[in-house]
């Protein structure tokens, strides 16, 4: 009988290794220092915006703690041609059905549904730096075949689920605050200065033959002064190439073997979109992600951000709505048939980042400043939990290693509809039980996982016209059951596991009871984690997922629009 027992734990530890915990613990991970962010700054005074007529970048801290608000949060109003930023097909190819020259299916893979496979792959860095500012002023040194060329020589030829990252460290150089910062984008085009190098038609036209998934440039457009832009676009986006136009610290990578993403908003109908471009250096993780890209296993776990869709929070009652998510339009391209638009929105429209900053103060702030119901509710709050903390970590501040990671799905759809309508507004609470249940079954919790809550309420919710109140205002006025969220419990037993972001696919993770939603916030920000909110499709990921948020880098932003992708691997 002991043989026997022996036999069994022999057999029960080799399952465990295999296809319990300690797998967990065999996943590939990264330090902070293997992340590196590839993104400009976006901040009113640096040249972050196309200097032609386009709508500045701006921001306006129109909500702040104090008085009867526990939050801080923006008014941004940003257009896809911002810093760092995205361009995909439909900013050359016209939509199919327009009749004009050039159209086809590839016009309609907006940001909102461009293949997210797209967003990712093998950093390919070639260096053009013999390129920088050789040019006469007004006119763009350009990247030849030859110059592909000699890069392919030295490592190997370009392929599929390959992102070309041409470096000539222009934005290293000229990306500075005004006015210095003329010399990035406007005294070229004033012919004061060489233009930034880029591709040529034949060039571009030759890396999207090989078969490349994307091409990134370190200069602020794709597309080469003073009349070579459309050229070198078309000549990618008609293959459906995606481009990245003003990343910057390339020389941070090596030539090759760096897992490469770019994460923007789902604008409907966006030809081009800010984003966020980074970077995860060569190692066991890297060449995870690398095999999971080329495989395409890729899945989009964001809403799309449109004027018909329920992106915004509501509020309680009458006029206390934050600035709803609204598209301008301002220059019409009669080639394509389309408006160039901006976009005013708040900074937690949508799949967006929860900061710290969020629901914490700054130092220097007094209690005093609050309404007296919210005083009460902190004195509760730190009389259970300890003194609640101060931060002024916005979402530029937020590491890109915190906010990746391998997910672990706490299903807890089994809350639903266990509150009484006598109770509402009120949001079922997501307790220390869910998690501890949760573990006793797949496993503790382990320090820099993502932990995602699955409600399904987007999914089920998410929807315009007849219905669309059933995502956010009716819970939120009390006509309808809240989504789950957790509590701050829950969220101090998540830090106690190392922890330090939490996503869910609902609105919040706070919930529709305000009095909870300060504490779980309170929480969150005192623990130094992050959240993640407005997810969607969380069952689609398997077991083994890796989880990936990043934030358009918004300066002194309080929350911060983004875009969730995740990989995986059959």
């Amino acid at each position: 009988m002991l043989i026997q027992l022996r036999h069994f734990a022999a057999a029960w530890l080799a399952v465990m290794l295999v296809g319990g915990l300690p797998i967990q613990a065999q996943q590939p991970q990264a330090d902070a220092a293997d992340f590196v962010d590839l993104s400009l700054l976006v901040a009113p005074e640096y040249p972050c915006t196309w200097p032609t007529g386009f709508p500045r970048f701006r921001i306006r801290h129109y909500i702040q703690i104090g008085g009867s608000s526990v939050y801080n949060s923006d008014l941004l109003q940003i257009d896809g041609n911002t810093s760092t930023q995205l361009d995909v097909p439909p900013h050359s190819i016209p939509r199919p059905g327009t009749n004009l020259p050039n159209e086809g299916p590839l016009g309609a893979q907006f940001t909102d549904t461009v293949p997210a496979w797209r967003f990712v792959g093998e950093a390919c860095v070639v260096d053009i730096r013999d390129l920088l500012d050789i040019a006469p002023k007004g006119i763009s040194s350009l990247v030849q075949i030859e110059h592909v060329k000699r890069w392919e020589a030295k490592h190997r030829p370009l392929g599929a689920g390959d992102v070309a990252l041409l470096r000539s460290d222009y934005s290293d150089l000229y990306y500075k605050p005004l006015p210095a910062g003329r010399r990035f984008i406007s005294e070229p085009l004033e012919k004061k200065a060489p233009g930034w190098p880029d591709p040529h038609p034949d060039a571009m036209e030759y890396m999207a033959l090989k078969g490349v998934t994307a091409v990134g440039t370190d200069s602020p457009s794709m597309g080469p002064i003073p009349d070579l832009a459309e050229p070198t676009h078309y000549a990618g986006l008609k293959h459906g190439l995606v481009f990245t136009e003003g990343a910057t610290r390339l020389s941070q990578l090596p030539e090759v073997g760096s897992f490469y993403c770019f994460a923007g908003p789902r604008h409907a109908l966006g030809p081009y979109g800010e984003g966020r471009a980074f970077a995860i250096k060569p190692g066991p993780l890297a060449s995870w992600l690398l095999q999971a890209a080329r495989e395409k296993n890729v899945t989009d776990l964001s809403v799309v951000l449109s004027t018909d869709l329920p992106v915004t929070w509501t509020g309680f009652g009458v006029g206390n709505h934050r600035h709803p998510y609204t598209k301008a339009d301002f220059l019409y391209s009669e080639t394509l048939d389309l408006y160039h638009h901006t976009h005013l929105m708040d900074s937690h429209a949508g799949t967006h980042l929860v900061p710290p900053s969020y629901a914490l103060p700054a130092r220097g702030f007094s209690n005093r400043e609050y309404a007296p119901a919210i005083r009460s509710w902190l004195r509760e709050y730190e009389r259970d939990f300890g003194r609640r903390g101060f931060s002024s970590v916005t979402t530029e501040q937020v590491g890109l290693d915190q906010t990746c990671g391998w997910a672990r799905v706490i299903n807890v759809k089994s809350l639903i509809n266990t509150t009484s309508p006598g109770d509402w507004p009120l949001s079922p609470a997501i307790t220390p039980q869910q998690i501890l249940e949760y573990e006793a079954i797949e496993g503790e919790l382990r320090p820099g996982q993502i932990v995602l809550f699955q409600t399904s309420h987007v999914d089920t919710y998410f929807k315009s016209g007849m219905g669309s109140s059933l995502c956010i205002a009716d819970p939120v006025n009390g006509d309808a059951e809240g989504w789950p969220a957790p509590s701050a419990e829950t969220i101090q037993l998540l830090a106690r596991r190392g922890v330090r972001c939490v996503g869910i696919d609902a609105p919040t993770l706070g919930g529709v009871d305000p009095r909870s939603a300060a504490r779980t916030y309170w929480a969150l920000g005192s623990s130094g984690m992050v959240g993640v909110e407005f997810l969607r499709g969380l069952n689609q990921l398997p077991a083994k997922s890796y989880f990936i948020f990043a934030a358009v880098k918004i300066r002194d932003c309080h929350g911060g629009p983004g875009r969730a992708i995740a990989l995986f691997q059959d």
